[in-house]
């Protein structure tokens, strides 16, 4: 946090994964403070903390230019989906993903992210209000998904699947917890096509972008199985 004067002006927070990564999210200046050097400086307090890393962001577009004077080299874009509750069913063959193992759950994820992050995934589809499911083939994991409450309405994050059937199971069993009417969010790599076509098909619409960048070579990670990003504000 950025004080002045004991007041809370500016926030940011940089993320440790692993040896080799971090993230940064939740950069913010109060709108009468910008322009005055308070969030350079708790910019530069965030990149020395991650010194040495790869470090990723999820950035709205208007900043990718003061980005790039920083080292960052746009990745791809993701794009925010907006849709609501329909009040359809699930899907029978998705079900709760604590009766599936977690090191299954784990190891599904380590294509996806550049680090393993076991204890962060374990909390993250265990949160209160949260829900988490998973779809199997056979005895293997093919994806799941987790549906959390936001401010306003519900965002499913992550979705990740072993192709658009697997995703769309995952999804329609995610949505139909949802009421009907209230708002539901899918943020989408741009470069998933397969995850663009299941927003669309859904009847989504688009509302907001982010730039994906890194200070170094973009981590190689198998976005055609991402369909839903965890969350922009921690990777």
């Amino acid at each position: 946090m950025g004080f002045l004067d004991g007041e809370p002006i500016a926030s940011i927070s940089a993320v440790k994964y692993g040896d080799s990564f971090g993230f940064i999210g939740f950069y913010m200046v109060q709108p009468a403070f910008r322009g005055q050097g308070y969030g350079l400086a708790i910019w530069q307090a965030a990149l020395g903390y991650l010194q040495g890393r790869n470090v990723g962001l999820d950035g709205v577009l208007a900043q990718q230019d003061n980005y790039i004077k920083s080292g960052f080299t746009l990745a791809h874009r993701n794009i925010r989906y907006a849709g609501v509750g329909r009040g359809e069913s699930g899907d029978a063959s998705c079900g709760p993903l604590a009766d599936i193992s977690m090191e299954a759950v784990f190891d599904y994820g380590r294509r996806l992210f550049p680090e393993v992050r076991s204890q962060f995934t374990q909390c993250w589809i265990t949160r209160p209000g949260s829900h988490a499911v998973g779809c199997m083939q056979g005895q293997t994991l093919a994806g799941y998904g987790v549906l959390r409450p936001c401010q306003t309405g519900y965002k499913i994050g992550p979705l990740f699947a072993d192709g658009g059937a697997i995703a769309r199971k995952l999804f329609q069993t995610l949505v139909a917890r949802v009421p009907v009417g209230a708002p539901v969010y899918l943020d989408v790599p741009e470069v998933n096509a397969e995850a663009v076509a299941l927003a669309e098909h859904y009847g989504m619409t688009p509302v907001f972008e982010t730039a994906r960048m890194y200070t170094q070579k973009a981590p190689e990670l198998a976005l055609e199985r991402i369909f839903g990003v965890t969350t922009f504000e921690l990777g």
